[in-house]
């Protein structure tokens, strides 16, 4: 027998037993898949952004098929995302279709806040207030260099003429970049559905207030003696709403001497009514 002969029949021989081998290790090693997880998987953005807790939609999906994450944990997909996956798990998720926004808790823009000073820095929220604190009087309001509207990947979010962000809330998939970006925690995630906000942060004595911005509460808690329903608190001197109390009747809204509390336009008058 020619060595070219040999040299094929043994090349074939050791073909089939590496072949026979990768057959045996594929069945022993084989790792079950579990359709659910598929299911979920399809049905999810696909954008891996990681909103949700989890390290990307796969994680999710696992998340969702052994009930360690809500139907309703990915802010992309919103209300039609939640629908689906409840129908994939057996679940009713209409409790959980409650689509939330980004809302700025800040009107203190170049018109209403004072200017203290010049900044030189980066054009960087977090920055800015580690060091010279910005350049507006208000040391707890909007530092207005955009670090949130950067954030944002959905492109919801502007800087006005003002210098204060602006949120698309059609556009907002309520993924808490810009609430976690934010070094003043002036943004947060409140439900579509709210429209009335009290827009300061600012723990300052009124007087205080008064010296640097025309609209940051004051604390003088006419709001919270006109709620209805005990939504409004005034709390280290500023007032803030409970958004499971509030009815958005907009009471507060007429009382506000300094303009402070912002009813937005579109949103219903009357949540819902509530007993007790």
């Amino acid at each position: 027998m020619s060595s070219t002969l040999v040299a094929i029949f043994s090349m074939g021989f050791l073909g089939a037993v590496f072949a026979g081998g990768l057959v045996l290790a594929s069945q022993k090693f084989a790792v079950d898949v579990d359709p659910t997880v598929d299911a979920l998987e399809r049905v999810l953005p696909g954008i891996n952004c990681g909103a949700c807790g989890f390290a990307g939609c796969r994680s999710f999906a696992e998340g969702l098929a052994e009930k360690k994450a809500p139907p309703n944990g990915c802010p992309i997909g919103g209300n039609d995302v939640t629908t689906k996956i409840g129908g994939i798990l057996g679940m009713d998720t209409g409790s959980a279709n409650n689509r939330k926004v980004a809302q700025v808790l800040c009107k203190g823009g170049h018109t209403e806040a004072s200017i203290r000073a010049e900044y030189n820095g980066p054009m960087d929220c977090r920055v800015a207030n580690l060091t010279q604190g910005g350049d507006k009087g208000c040391t707890s309001g909007c530092l207005g260099l955009g670090t949130c509207v950067e954030s944002c990947f959905f492109e919801a979010m502007a800087m006005n003429d003002n210098g204060l962000p602006l949120i698309d809330e059609d556009m907002c998939t309520a993924c808490g970049k810009c609430v976690a970006v934010c070094p003043r925690d002036i943004i947060v995630l409140a439900g579509e559905e709210y429209g009335v906000h009290i827009r300061c942060r600012s723990e300052a004595l009124g007087k205080e207030v008064r010296k640097v911005c025309t609209v940051g509460c004051i604390a003088c808690r006419k709001c919270e003696k006109e709620c209805p329903v005990d939504a409004i608190t005034v709390v280290n001197n500023v007032a803030a709403i409970d958004y499971d109390k509030c009815i958005v009747c907009r009471k507060c809204v007429s009382v506000c001497p300094v303009n402070t509390i912002e009813a937005q336009d579109g949103k219903p008058i009357v949540k819902q009514k509530k007993v007790g």
